[in-house]
């Protein structure tokens, strides 16, 4: 590359790694606070809430990408635009290709590592991340060391142990049992241990009652010397986890096993991700042609009624939303298929026009018109409340 192409890839790089560490940063956030429940109900360390948290980048790097590439790219191009840099390029002589190259490069790279990173890393990070979740739902043993609180095992199942003893039993186990609807059922043992039979986990109770009560309001209290609870539907161990198509490798969605129960229920689930697995490493070069085509020109944007960065996400959103939308109707619809690859293609050629003609590509007038208005209106009345609140607090100050 030349000393100026040079100059604007590192730029833009630059911009891409700062919006990509931010956005991967609240993405990955509000994802990990969703699985927090999880970690804390069972018990688990430190160290696996990390691992799992860990687990949970590679299925959101993809995600994010596209959206640090056009944010990079755009907002490079407005700044040299409004420092007169582009201008200066285009003055000297140099064509347009001076721009587009190093944009270009940057976002092949971008999909490449996105097609990497979604194809080879992420289906064994979910696998592994199904595994732990199993392991967490699954470890009771974690669950009882916790003394005096209530703790959910699933839906409608709740079991509470009052201490822990010096030789290992437990005391005041208490059980919670709804999941059947119409019937409540309530355990309580004075004394009981967690223990394997028959490689399942099972819960004796010891000098305790069952109390049952029907829908119709009827109970009845059965008395025992020792009951045993299975536990074993909870284990881990209890059987292999299930994956989903989103977990598989690009391999097993070639060629799925027609045994999978979860590829008897719904086939047409795993030709659809594979669609999506094929098309969306492609929105990084997408979305970096609709930042050229919408701030790459060497001309003023003072007339524009908004920021071109504003005007190149909002492309950028309707365009992913499309595809998203695609992508899921293809589960029920398969004959939609060729939308989810038409979809970005579509698009990078209508951004290839605009540069190649020399266009800028904007948002449609009436709907720039309606968010120009909401953000002035919205700009007003938080005027109208800062100078409302200094006023108030300059009369309470004068009052004193």
């Amino acid at each position: 590359m030349k000393i100026i192409e040079r100059y604007i890839f590192r730029r833009a790089l630059v911009l891409f790694f700062a919006s990509l560490i931010w956005t991967l940063a609240i993405v990955w956030t509000t994802q990990v606070l969703a699985r927090i429940n999880l970690v804390t109900d069972s018990g688990q360390s430190a160290l696996a809430f990390f691992e799992i948290a860990s687990l949970i980048l590679p299925s959101v790097l993809p995600i994010v990408m596209p959206f640090a590439i056009i944010i990079g790219v755009a907002q490079t191009l407005s700044v040299m635009n409004t420092d007169s840099e582009l201008v200066v390029i285009s003055a000297s002589g140099a064509s347009r290709w001076t721009t587009i190259r190093p944009v270009v490069i940057l976002a092949l790279l971008a999909s490449i590592v996105s097609f990497a990173v979604d194809n080879g890393v992420d289906p064994y990070a979910r696998q592994r991340g199904r595994e732990m979740v199993a392991s967490a739902r699954g470890d009771l043993l974690s669950l009882v060391i916790q003394e005096g609180t209530f703790r959910k095992i699933e839906d409608g199942l709740f079991i509470q142990i009052g201490e822990r003893m010096a030789d290992g039993r437990l005391g005041g186990i208490f059980v919670a049992d709804s999941r059947v609807e119409g019937t409540d059922l309530i355990y309580y043992a004075k004394t009981g241990a967690v223990v394997e039979r028959n490689d399942q986990d099972v819960l004796v109770m010891n000098d305790g009652e069952i109390q049952r009560k029907l829908a119709g309001g009827d109970i009845s209290i059965i008395h025992f010397d020792s009951y045993a609870f299975d536990l074993s539907v909870f284990s881990a161990a209890s059987g292999a986890t299930r994956l989903y198509p989103k977990d598989q490798t690009i391999g097993y969605l070639l060629d799925p096993d027609i045994n999978d129960p979860v590829y008897k229920r719904a086939p047409q689930s795993f030709r659809a991700e594979l669609h999506r697995r094929f098309s969306e490493w492609i929105y990084p070069l997408v979305f970096a042609l609709i930042a050229l085509s919408v701030a790459g020109d060497a001309r003023s944007h003072r007339e524009a009624r908004i920021n071109p960065l504003v005007t190149a996400i909002g492309i950028a959103l309707i365009v992913r939303w499309m595809g998203y939308f695609a992508a899921n109707q293809v589960q029920t619809r398969a004959w939609l298929w060729p939308a989810v690859y038409a979809i970005p293609f579509a698009a990078m050629a209508i951004s290839a026009w605009f540069i190649r003609t020399n266009r800028t590509m904007e948002l449609p007038v009436a709907l720039v018109d309606r968010l120009v208005s909401t953000l002035r209106r919205l700009g007003d009345r938080m005027m109208f409340m800062r100078l409302w609140r200094s006023g108030g607090d300059a009369s309470s100050g004068g009052a004193l």
